[in-house]
């Protein structure tokens, strides 16, 4: 791409970025957790409308699924945007103390309110070109719901959402800026059922077999297994059912839901079976049944070399966010609240040296930035698998925020969270519109894709069977 055509594009995104910085801090105003994201969405929907797209509403089999599309004929182009919160991280904007808005409410504690945003920006710039330039290509938005620990694009994947798509790409907001390293834990969530018997626990508790024990000796031995599983694989669980509130009734049913991670999803489905065994285990010391529900699913990320090298050099040629001194000093400020370790902690993420006085990123980061030890989950991973993908970072927060505090979400409608919005929309679309006025590297990263596959076939995370959890109407 030359540079006066990127140039063009990130003029187009500069012309509405001010409207979209409006719908993000909307979203803010209206959190909403997995799969109840109405009235994020239709806010979503009824920019894509006003824009000129065609929408599909609900698609996929989910509510709060949106589908836009522009252009015509020629290669598609996904830009994938999210929407959804986070609870009890309500928060008011801009204060350096948590004061919640309302009590146990919800917060956009991960930024999702300037993810969907921002790729639904880079989607209009990329639309506006398209209605110019008289070249064969498509973009399409996709709003996905519950990226938050209910696999949203997974089970998107699995409804064939993403099929003819040629190429995906997203971005999430981040202390620093440059290509995601497209590194991550397959992981799975499962709610295990207890069963056991009820009965009077003061006159007759040799009656009852507790539910609650048996949920309480399956987290013994599954704290007695962290020892002996590989270094980054995780394991965390909470009791969603503890079977009531009476104390001196032996409880008859409890429920409690793991969150397992590994390295892949070869790895995680080894876990998981021992995670079963303990179950088992649990259930035949107390004389209780126990049966077990996969809820989630979420792939590790499969990297694409030629869209990350495509991306570091827009990067190259943009730079980073360009913050101003007003930027910097109101990142200092939440920085004080933040222990060293948060910050030490944010800049080994991305394998980087710490530096004393920054505030706020003013570089790009070297791509393969991390070494992978410091990552979480994401149901990107799902669509990698299926579709060549690649990921930005771009800073809009304080360096050291920690993820899914009441810091983020402070910062949410802040001026530096808005550029590095707009920055993060800027490199999205130049790399679409390079995408589609090159067609030869979207055979490059199809076939990097179809190499990885031929080493490690795709496997579904999400058994068959298991069904997005909607809210009950």
């Amino acid at each position: 791409m030359t540079p006066r055509l990127e140039t063009k594009i990130w003029a187009l995104v500069e012309a509405k970025q001010a409207a979209f910085w409006a719908l993000s801090d909307r979203v803010w105003g209206t959190p909403e957790l997995n799969y109840r994201e109405h009235r994020s969405s239709e806010a979503h929907g009824a920019v894509l409308e006003a824009e000129g797209f065609k929408v599909n509403r609900g698609f996929g089999g989910l509510p709060t699924a949106l589908l836009g599309e522009a252009g015509e004929s020629g290669p598609v182009i996904a830009i994938l945007g999210e929407y959804d919160a986070l609870p009890g991280l309500s928060q008011q904007a801009g204060i350096l103390e948590p004061v919640p808005i309302a009590a146990d409410g919800n917060g956009h504690g991960c930024g999702h309110n300037l993810l969907g945003a921002g790729a639904l920006l880079a989607a209009t710039a990329v639309k506006d070109y398209l209605e110019t330039a008289r070249i064969p290509g498509r973009v399409r938005y996709y709003g996905c719901p519950a990226e938050e620990g209910g696999s949203g694009k997974g089970f998107l994947v699995r409804a064939g959402a993403f099929d003819g798509v040629d190429i995906a790409i997203t971005w999430h907001p981040a202390p620093f800026t440059g290509v995601a390293n497209p590194v991550s834990l397959a992981c799975s969530e499962v709610n295990f059922h207890f069963t056991g018997r009820g009965s009077h626990a003061g006159s007759t508790p040799h009656l009852g077999r507790s539910a609650l024990d048996a949920v309480e000796l399956m987290n013994v031995g599954a704290n007695y297994m962290r020892e002996h599983m590989p270094s980054r694989a995780r394991i965390h669980y909470a009791i969603i059912d503890a079977g009531g509130v009476a104390p001196n009734v032996v409880q008859a049913k409890a429920t409690v839901r793991y969150l397992v991670r590994g390295s892949s999803v070869q790895e995680l489905q080894t876990l998981l079976r021992r995670v079963e065994k303990i179950a088992e285990g649990a259930a035949l010391m107390t004389e209780t049944r126990v049966r077990w529900q996969v809820v989630t699913g979420e792939a590790n990320l499969v990297g694409n070399t030629p869209l990350e090298r495509l991306m570091h050099a827009h990067l190259d040629r943009l730079g980073p966010p360009q913050f101003d001194d007003a930027d910097r000093a109101f990142a200092a400020r939440f920085q004080k609240t933040f222990t060293d370790d948060d910050i030490r902690t944010s800049y080994a993420a991305f394998g980087l040296k710490p530096s004393k006085d920054a505030a706020l990123c003013d570089f790009v980061f070297p791509p393969e930035s991390g070494d992978g030890t410091l990552v979480t989950s994401t149901d990107v991973g799902n669509v990698s698998w299926i579709v060549p993908t690649v990921q930005l970072r771009s800073a809009t927060f304080a360096i050291g925020t920690p993820g899914h505090s009441w810091q983020l979400v402070a910062q949410g409608k802040a001026p530096a969270a808005h550029k590095g919005m707009a920055h993060a929309a800027k490199i999205m679309a130049s790399v679409t519109v390079s995408l589609l006025c090159q067609p030869e590297l979207i055979r490059e990263a199809k076939d990097d894709h179809r190499r990885r596959l031929q080493e490690t076939p795709f496997i579904d995370p999400i058994p068959e069977g298991a069904r997005p959890e909607l809210p009950m109407h």
